[in-house]
């Protein structure tokens, strides 16, 4: 596993920027809620964290809870630039609960060149015309996740999902600690990806200050290990192209899932 450290200079607030641009998000207002309280989150697209910009919609969104059984999420309002979400946790249910957006379709980016111009569109109408020489042709995949827990965590809600990208956390995401590493592994339909890049982004929740950025490459085996040296909350961001099923308007799924999580000190 490899450690890349981006936390000075213009290079880390160039990639800080490309890291963060257009990338979706779900953030509890707790992640240590009382059993019976009703949990607020924010889900929404932004490029500093977490100060939204363009809501998560066309989605639906869910829970996983400490016995491993997923429900849809009680209440969701989609505003311009949010959703806000509320879910009203059980009495005598403690342990980890996973919150998520569930996959949701986004923009289809296409730009083609003919004739030696080259063009762009994110019309859904649009057409690539006959002739042209293909750039692109992708369209987002999007998910964001969180988890919360209610007393001692446990782990029933952190099993993979087995679909789609994820990030299947081996430490306990409710169990951080400054001093310590944040160890995961990342999957993409339930098989872990060599060399694949996830971005972690400190949220400053401002526009006012510049985060700290990091990234972190998976080994031979998926796996991954951040080292915990600040205090805060956290976003997990990483992205994986593949082809898109039969069917679909593009030729690629751009594949993006982020984690928002808590460390905390000793």
């Amino acid at each position: 596993m490899k450690l890349v450290p981006l936390f000075a200079g213009v290079l880390a607030s160039l990639l800080a920027a490309a890291a963060s641009a257009h990338t979706p998000y779900l953030a509890p207002n707790t992640f240590a809620p009382r059993a019976g309280e009703t949990l607020s989150l924010d889900a929404a697209f932004a490029e500093t964290f977490f100060v939204p910009e363009t809501v998560f919609d066309n989605s639906r969104f869910s829970v996983t809870g400490p016995d491993a059984k997923q429900v849809a999420l009680q209440t969701v309002h989609l505003l311009k630039t949010r959703a806000v979400a509320e879910h009203t946790l059980p009495k005598g249910a403690d342990g980890t609960y996973r919150f998520s957006t569930g996959p949701r379709l986004g923009a289809l980016f296409r730009t083609w060149e003919l004739n030696g111009k080259q063009e762009s569109s994110r019309d859904p109408n649009a057409t690539i015309p006959a002739g042209a020489k293909v750039l692109s042709n992708f369209q987002s995949l999007t998910i964001a996740e969180t988890y919360v827990s209610v007393g001692a965590p446990n782990r029933a809600a952190l099993q993979a999902h087995g679909k789609g990208i994820e990030l299947v956390a081996d430490s306990h995401p409710n169990d951080l600690f400054v001093g310590e590493h944040f160890d995961f592994t990342v999957h993409y339909d339930g098989k872990p990806l060599a060399d694949q890049k996830v971005e972690i982004t400190e949220a400053v929740w401002t526009s006012d200050r510049k985060p700290q950025v990091a990234t972190v490459l998976t080994d031979a085996q998926g796996k991954a290990r951040f080292k915990l040296e600040r205090a805060g909350t956290w976003l997990a961001l990483t992205r994986y192209r593949t082809k898109a099923p039969a069917g679909a308007p593009v030729d690629e799924y751009s594949n993006s899932y982020t984690l928002t999580f808590r460390v905390l000190e000793q």
